[in-house]
């Protein structure tokens, strides 16, 4: 059998915050707490979640791997208001201003994209 994505995994300072502001992002729940590891999914049964691990070091670059995410076909920009209310923020990584998608961050600092709306993983 091959492998499949359990989780992704990503680095925080504090891990109940960013996990509070991801599952209020993605309407998921806290399906584990520990101190040194916060779960989020949508059910404790879902194929994906993700997983927020205590990093000592602070981010300085722009993230090598991002989330994208996508909303209904008419909820773009309410959605990216909706988030921006949550704590994220807008960054500049070299957007021409062009772009089908919107650059936030999360509380944090970690790049993630709002989307064109899509109805499958290429379009």
């Amino acid at each position: 059998m091959p492998a499949t994505l359990h989780h992704v995994v990503i680095d925080s300072h504090d891990l109940p915050a960013q996990a509070r502001f991801w599952a209020a992002v993605l309407d998921w729940r806290i399906l584990s707490e520990r101190e040194r590891e916060v779960v989020i999914g949508p059910d404790v049964n879902a194929p994906v979640g993700i997983c927020f691990m205590p990093a000592p070091e602070t981010k300085t670059v722009k993230n090598r791997l991002h989330l994208d995410l996508t909303t209904g076909p008419t909820e773009q920009e309410a959605e990216i208001e909706r988030i921006l209310g949550l704590g994220a923020r807008r960054v500049e990584i070299g957007q021409t201003g062009d772009e089908s998608w919107t650059v936030l961050a999360d509380p944090e600092g970690n790049e993630f994209c709002v989307v064109r709306p899509k109805n499958t993983l290429i379009g």
